[in-house]
């Protein structure tokens, strides 16, 4: 199982997926080994397919740094901070997360649009 570390200190993600919201941006960091990558997208693969089956999961994507980064960033649109809850709580999802190699280090984050007058929309 990947360790979980927060991106803020002061805002754990487990507490955030607490506050009723939506909808919300996922992005998970990863520090993938060099010899892991192969391995971990293997892995996330199964996870992302189980999880575009569940409800609420709007789009996600996977991203790697270049210049030969080590991070690989998972970006997942819910329609809710339940919804995501929900399918992270599934023992069937909880079973796979064992599968992550341990010395993979996940920082996630849930994030919400906000509206910036002139550009975006929130």
């Amino acid at each position: 199982m990947a360790k979980q570390e927060n991106l803020d200190p002061s805002t754990s993600f487990f507490d955030q997926l607490k506050e009723k919201t939506g909808p919300v941006v996922l992005a998970n960091t990863f520090i993938v080994p060099e010899d892991d990558s192969e391995t971990f997208l293997a892995v996330w693969k199964k996870h992302a397919t189980f999880m575009k089956a569940q409800p609420g999961l709007l789009s996600l994507q996977m991203h790697r740094g270049t210049a030969g980064s080590r991070l690989f960033m998972n970006v997942a649109i819910w329609e809710s901070t339940e919804a995501l809850a929900t399918a992270l709580a599934d023992p069937q999802f909880q079973a796979m997360a064992v599968d992550v190699p341990e010395d993979i280090v996940s920082y996630a984050h849930v994030f919400e649009k906000v509206a910036v007058e002139g550009l975006c929309a929130a």
